[in-house]
């Protein structure tokens, strides 16, 4: 079984959870769709979004790194660094 950590599998999982709460399919969401003008997502979608992968992954996001949750690519490359560092 693939770790957590493993990037494809962290940007399947987090592709997963976008999809879910932007009601879309997981396939629609392309890596560099921006979440705001191309998807739509308010900014309580982001907290949500936020929250849920902190306690997916149980790490704290620093707060400096919030601007950089822009699209799928940068998403997961923020959260890979963090796991990386756990």
């Amino acid at each position: 079984m693939a770790h957590p950590e493993d990037n494809a599998n962290v940007e399947a999982q987090i592709r997963a959870l976008v999809a879910e709460i932007l009601e879309e399919e997981p396939e629609s969401i392309k890596n560099d769709a921006h979440f705001v003008k191309d998807l739509g997502m308010d900014s309580m979608m982001a907290l949500e979004i936020l929250a849920s992968i902190e306690k997916m992954y149980r790490i704290a996001i620093p707060e400096e790194s919030l601007t950089k949750f822009t699209n799928l690519n940068e998403t997961v490359k923020v959260v890979s660094e963090i796991l990386a560092d756990k």
